[in-house]
């Protein structure tokens, strides 16, 4: 299977999961944030200011949500094993290589999933799990109900899983 054909499924399987979850229920409101704090280029400790020396010249002209997003990334990187390292720039050098078109796409996706309550999110989640769990054949079968059915197929389909979840459930 190729990597385009695996990203339509995982497309496809993401925006089902995102119809079932908000079909007939209202998105999580988020509370209001307030406004991240700068952050000084001295309160960074050394391992930090090291990975992130390229910006170090200037580091204070950044946004303070750059920054934040800047540190937040750097500890998470900093907290990884080797083995998750080297998936997270996988990850990113597949992230380089996507069109402009596809990673809006995904930005938007990424978005309506933080929309999601966290039940939704979770719902979202052990969809895209089941889906991984099928054989490539299985996978193949259902990218093409799903890319074949009429929008009104589709709704049936959504429903018929949605009452299969609720009957496993209860």
């Amino acid at each position: 299977m190729s990597s385009h054909t695996r990203r339509a499924a995982l497309a496809a399987i993401v925006a089902a999961g995102l119809h079932l979850a908000l079909s007939g229920r209202a998105r999580a409101e988020a509370p209001p944030r307030s406004p991240p704090a700068a952050v000084s280029w001295s309160s960074l400790s050394g391992e930090e200011q090291k990975m992130l020396g390229r910006f170090s010249d200037r580091w204070d002209t950044l946004a303070p949500e750059q920054q934040q997003r800047l540190i937040r990334g750097t500890r998470r990187w900093m907290n990884m094993t080797p083995e998750q390292r080297e998936h997270a720039k996988a990850r990113f050098d597949h992230w380089k290589n996507l069109s402009p078109e596809q990673k809006d796409r995904a930005r938007r996706s990424w978005r309506r999933y933080q929309e999601l309550s966290p039940e939704q999110q979770a719902r979202v989640r052990d969809g895209y799990h089941r889906f991984k769990k099928l054989t490539p054949e299985q996978r193949r079968r259902l990218r093409e109900r799903w890319e074949n059915a009429t929008p009104e197929e589709r709704q049936r389909m959504l429903e018929r899983r949605r009452a299969r979840q609720e009957r496993r459930n209860q």
